[in-house]
């Protein structure tokens, strides 16, 4: 049995492009966990996107062994986490496997939204915090300043915090050093009944549900009969291992450990993140506390291009939900569209990742539908239903009032832009509730927002506004009741309900101007005059005509009585009005998909 004192379970948090990704290929460095041949620029973002985007979307675990100064060797499980607002699930999932996190901050960009919201998980955690000024390299880098606000803020000496270089690799001995001094080694007992948490999964098409696992009490080997505690299913492992730094095979987990564990499950949901693992023949009393469920923030359709692709979709949804427990979705039918499924997301950001890994890891041709959030509606009767789509809302007359979801916003930003900023909450409706100095140049303010007005485009007129240097952190905090009413798109008479949409009574005008004016240049011309409508109830607010195509029905008339081609003229309008009641329009995909893309600022 290994010495339990020398492990040490951390995880690097913060603000996105802070560094995380950098520093951990240092780190790995400084282990030879990776021949040099095959070190490579974000060693642990192992996704395309990731890549492509240069941003962490995946938390990634890996064992490293650490030759310590004290002459003895350290078994690290290091955590690399995403630091982008719409994945703090992902960063909340990954400190239930920790003990400790080290907070990584910008030399020269200093604290930002998304640092103080992972500094609260992880207090809320329990954690032991290290903190770390990063890229002091830099030519702007102003530590100095940076280590004071931090040092305010944590309540500790700002000489206490570390300085380091993601970049160089200076100072990454003094943090793993620093990691191994006040990081506490693993509390739970190998001789107790086995308790497992998963923490994050993935699917082999070979062999099925891969659960990543942090083991506090007991042990985990293969060949094992073991119980999933939330679904009390029961499985014998396959195969247990850690990652070193890719999947390594070991005789078996003991308390402490991370790593993987293949349960030889092939229904996704059997495997739930947030569950716990026990011994099936001596099962633990009660099992870990998992994760809270996450809210989704926006939601949005999401419908095959070709109808045949829907049980494709259906399948490819289950295996992204098993590596994304952010993400829910239930089946739905739009007239427009067909059937697809209603998709909840925690950002933009977020649901545009899904798309795209959807696109390319289970090789589909999507739609997604226009953003939206999930508004509460209060019935005439009393009875109060969510709304997660537009084409859900009941009828006016049987509405007593609507309740929109309100955001709390704390938005970072040096003071020279106070004003744009203050300017752009109260134009989306935005409630100052508190204002206060981080340092002599940057300003801390938060504000009650409506969820639906920060959806869109909220965050690129904060980053515009600012020339980058604002940050955003929100989360969801209930309801309160608006003016507001659901805009629909008639066509040829007809709704359609992909292009319905839930604003606030005074931008419902221009909503409605802005989509039927775009309709009417993406809809082909039909052999009859199409009126496109916007419409509140049985209120027509908005109308633009497509106007017929025209055949020339007197070509063939050279010359002539005029009697011959009047009878010709009116003959064609009496087919023109038969058609226009009886005739329907078809909308290309390709109208759909641009109008779906329009720049709804409302």
């Amino acid at each position: 049995m290994k010495d339990r004192s020398l492990v040490r379970a951390f995880s690097l948090i913060a603000h996105v492009d802070h560094g995380k990704s950098t520093l951990a290929d240092r780190i790995l460095q400084v282990c030879k966990a990776v021949p040099e041949r095959e070190m490579r620029e974000q060693y642990l973002d192992r996704m395309d996107l990731e890549r492509e985007r240069g941003i962490t979307i995946k938390a990634q675990a890996i064992r490293l062994q650490y030759p310590a100064k004290d002459g003895k060797t350290y078994e690290l499980n290091l955590i690399d986490t995403p630091g982008h607002v719409d994945f703090s699930y992902e960063v909340s999932r990954s400190l239930a496997a920790c003990d400790g996190v080290i907070l990584l901050v910008d030399a020269a960009q200093g604290i930002e939204a998304q640092t103080l919201a992972n500094l609260y998980l992880a207090i809320e955690a329990g954690l032991e915090v290290i903190p770390a000024v990063n890229k002091i390299d830099l030519p702007a880098a102003d530590p100095e300043r940076v280590s004071a606000e931090l040092s305010s803020l944590i309540g500790i000496d700002p000489g206490s915090v570390l300085r380091v270089s993601g970049k160089t690799g200076a100072g990454v001995v003094e943090l793993l050093e620093e990691v191994i001094r006040r990081v506490p080694s693993p509390k739970g007992a190998p001789e107790d009944p086995t308790r497992a948490l998963i923490f994050d999964s993935t699917y082999d098409n070979y062999r099925g549900v891969v659960s990543f696992v942090r083991v506090l009490d007991g042990e985990l080997t293969a060949r094992q009969k073991v119980k999933m505690m939330a679904t009390g299913s029961l499985h014998e492992l396959e195969e247990v291992g850690v990652f070193a730094p890719t999947m390594m095979p070991v005789k078996k987990l003991e308390a402490g450990d991370v790593g993987y564990a293949i349960p030889g499950v092939k229904n996704v949901r059997e495997a739930k993140v947030g569950d716990t693992i026990t011994d099936a023949a001596r099962p633990a009393d009660e099992p870990l506390h998992g994760y809270r469920e996450p809210k989704p923030m926006v939601w949005a359709g999401l419908y095959p291009t070709d109808g045949d692709q829907y049980a494709d979709l259906r399948d490819a949804l289950d295996k992204l939900r098993l590596n994304d427990a952010a993400f829910v979705y239930e089946p739905e039918t739009s007239q427009a569209l067909g059937f697809g499924f209603r998709c909840g997301f925690l950002g933009l950001l977020h649901m545009d990742i899904v798309r795209e890994r959807l696109e390319r890891e289970f090789d589909l041709d999507l739609l997604i539908t226009v953003p939206s959030v999930a508004y509460e509606v209060v019935r005439v009767t009393g009875e109060v239903i969510s709304v997660h789509n537009p084409a859900e809302m009941p009828d006016p007359a049987a509405i007593q009032e609507i309740r929109e979801p309100l955001a709390a916003a704390m938005i970072i930003t040096p003071k020279e832009f106070l004003g744009t900023l203050m300017e752009l909450c109260q134009e989306r409706r935005g409630e100052m509730k508190e204002m206060h100095y981080l340092s002599e140049d940057r300003v801390e303010i938060r504000y009650h927002l409506p969820l639906a007005e920060m959806i869109v485009d909220f965050f690129d007129q904060l980053k515009s506004r600012t020339r980058g240097y604002g940050s955003l952190d929100y989360e969801a905090i209930g309801y309160r009741p608006e003016d507001l009413v659901k805009v629909e798109i008639l066509l040829h008479g007809e709704p359609v309900d992909a292009f319905s949409s839930i604003v606030h009574k005074e931008r419902a005008y221009t909503y409605g101007r802005k989509m039927v004016e775009k309709l009417r240049e993406l809809v082909p011309r039909q052999m009859f005059d199409v009126a496109v409508q916007a419409s509140i109830g049985s209120r027509i607010i908005a109308r633009e005509t497509i106007r017929a195509r025209r055949k020339d029905v007197l070509a063939k008339c050279y010359g002539g009585d005029i009697t011959r081609k009047r009878k010709l003229l009116e003959k064609q309008k009496a087919g023109k009005r038969r058609m226009k009641q009886v005739g329907s329009v078809e909308i290309p995909q390709e109208a759909f998909m641009a109008a779906l893309r329009l720049d709804d600022k409302k």
